[in-house]
């Protein structure tokens, strides 16, 4: 696997660091970002996709993405699309 590093939250200062990379593998876009409150996963279980079992499976995980990762992620999606070529 070979990361490509897209960016940081502006905004985190030294406690966080929410992050975009882009696996140049598979394309995948790789996120570190904050884990979701016990609120928001709940929402989450609920409010499933269409067809979908609630819940949420064993192998996934509900993270919130700040908004001032919102153009790093955009920047991301344009990487992954490139690896993908």
């Amino acid at each position: 696997m070979a990361l490509q590093f897209i960016g940081i939250d502006p905004e985190t200062g030294q406690s966080g660091s929410p992050t975009a990379w882009v696996d140049t593998d598979t394309a995948d876009i790789v996120l570190q970002s904050y884990t979701a409150d016990e609120s928001t996963r709940t929402q989450c279980q609920e409010n499933t996709a269409p067809g979908h079992d609630k819940g949420i499976p064993d192998h996934e995980t509900v993270v919130r993405i700040p908004v001032h990762l919102v153009p790093l992620l955009r920047e991301a999606c344009d990487a992954a699309e490139r690896a993908a070529l």
